[in-house]
């Protein structure tokens, strides 16, 4: 007889399903750790504010630093779907690379045809969430031997 594994719980959810991200209840649970990992990504790719805003979807100077400085305010679903793939790119970066280098990784010059000699960074801000999309997949597919 097989043994079934069973996957813990996180936060209140299983990795079986994907949160409900159109749910106001579910955003509201979320919002709080998603701001501190974004913030806490954006520091460790020394990541300007300007960017950090922009890759949360071009939010305004006075938003932006009330997140910053409260972090409580309720995020929309696109704005948690962002932090989500910049937290799924930071993640991968620290499975394939050293510290030093996933933590760089964002910002250097990148060979890759995709980037086109520039860094990654640059490509997501020019493509926003679909460049995110892209970025993550490319990484996945590293960690995954493709």
């Amino acid at each position: 007889m097989a043994a079934t594994i069973q996957i813990p719980r996180v936060a209140g959810y299983d990795f079986e399903t994907a949160p409900n991200l159109a749910d106001a209840r579910t955003r509201k649970k979320l919002s709080s750790s998603a701001v501190k990992g974004f913030l806490r990504i954006m520091e460790r790719w020394r990541i300007r504010d300007e960017d950090a805003r922009y890759l949360l979807g071009g939010v305004s100077s006075g938003s932006f630093y009330a997140l910053k400085k409260a972090g409580t305010r309720t995020l929309d679903q696109d704005t948690l779907t962002r932090i989500s793939l910049l937290i799924g790119i930071f993640k991968a970066l620290h499975i394939l690379y050293s510290k030093k280098l996933a933590d760089a990784w964002m910002t250097l010059p990148n060979t890759n045809p995709m980037f086109g000699g520039g860094p990654p960074l640059q490509y997501v801000l020019r493509l926003g969430q679909p460049g995110m999309m892209q970025v993550r997949q490319l990484l996945d597919a590293r960690r995954g031997g493709q």
